[in-house]
């Protein structure tokens, strides 16, 4: 049996992926755009005297519950839309869709997810004092299920961003957001980091990777809202509830700062392309199949004319490094295809059977 029948039978399991000539899945944030625009102002209300803290040993106060939604209340925003879909005899029947979002700047930037926005013909944000706007999309991405949307409104207060790197499992946190459409203003839920750096890889679901999990409840309509933590702090976007009680998952926020701040920018993520198929190959597939190394990224189709059958990759072959980044799974190729950008040549090693080779390859630009 070939290396590209092989590749072509690992295709057929579960856990082939689409990325190259369809669509990738989810990548980190990039090293670039700066996100120095992003710096959101106002800068935290300073801790007064009339505000209930918690003490912390680490010498800063951390703010009760109470106070804390005070303080981020008038950030987070009600987003409506009005979508249409088919029904069975091809009629428009209208679809309304509802979520949460953070105000970003004094501009009206509003960061929410990307599956809460999609395909909206009519989005309406309300703000925490009642009033209505109709807001204009900026951007989108789906692979990272952020996206930015943008209203003009005066006397906006924007969201105190935090860093997620700081984090540590069973760190108190606040989840608040417009769960399941309830009338009366957000829902404020409360529980602790359960983990960092998870991967979700569900029927449903983008391919996602260095998500927050959390204990606190995030239900239908809280996609998009943040989760903070005791400073105030939006560490994370709500993006996903599994069906397992008590698990739910944000965008670290690390991660969402430069993909928002490209979305504001260009209003869409740019990324290389490379024009394949592929699949993660693993310990197990390696052993089953007999092939030369156990890691990877399998190439299991080449688009005609595409950036990498110019390049001269072909079926069959493993992908083991772009550039200076290794390459051992699908979320390592999709760092590097949102590090080295569309025109860029990149130099790809791989196996060709049991042969190690490389080829220079110039990336293309993901069609849209």
């Amino acid at each position: 049996m070939n290396m590209t029948t092989k590749l072509l039978l690992i295709a057929c399991l579960p856990i082939l992926l689409s990325l190259g000539c369809v669509n990738p899945s989810l990548p980190p944030a990039p090293a670039t755009p700066t996100v120095a625009s992003l710096a959101l102002e106002p800068t935290p209300t300073p801790l007064t005297s009339t505000m209930a803290v918690v003490p912390n040993r680490s010498g800063v106060d951390l703010l009760s519950v109470p106070e804390l939604v005070k303080r981020l209340r008038p950030a987070v925003v009600h987003i409506q839309t009005e979508a249409l879909r088919l029904d069975m005899f091809s009629r428009p029947i209208p679809e309304v869709g509802v979520g949460t979002g953070i105000v970003l700047d004094r501009d009206g930037n509003i960061a929410t997810n990307e599956h809460v926005v999609q395909g909206a013909r009519r989005i309406l944000v309300t703000m925490a004092d009642g009033r209505s706007f109709q807001a204009t999309l900026v951007g989108g991405d789906r692979l990272t299920d952020l996206a930015v949307v943008r209203i003009q409104a005066d006397g906006l207060q924007a969201a105190t961003l935090g860093a997620s790197d700081r984090l540590e499992v069973g760190e108190e946190v606040v989840a608040i957001g417009h769960a399941l459409n309830l009338p009366g203003g957000p829902t404020v839920t409360k529980g602790v980091v359960s983990a960092v750096g998870r991967i979700i890889q569900e029927a449903g679901f983008p391919i996602t990777e260095g998500l927050i999990q959390t204990d606190t409840a995030i239900n239908p309509g809280n996609s998009g809202g943040p989760l903070v933590n005791l400073k105030g702090e939006v560490i994370g976007i709500n993006t996903a509830r599994l069906s397992a009680e008590g698990i739910g998952f944000s965008i670290a926020i690390d991660s969402a700062k430069p993909i928002v701040a490209e979305l504001i920018q260009k209003g869409r993520v740019e990324r290389g392309f490379l024009g394949i198929g592929q699949v993660d190959i693993t310990p197990a597939l390696a052993q089953n199949f007999s092939l030369p190394t156990d890691k990877g990224i399998g190439i299991n189709s080449v688009s005609p004319d595409g950036p990498a059958a110019r390049a001269g990759l072909r079926s069959g072959d493993i992908i083991i490094s772009i550039g200076s980044m290794s390459i051992n799974n699908s979320f390592d190729l999709i760092k590097a295809l949102t590090t080295f950008r569309p025109g860029q040549s990149v130099k790809v090693d791989f196996f060709r059977d049991s042969i190690k080779m490389s080829k220079e390859v110039v990336l293309g630009e993901r069609p849209r």
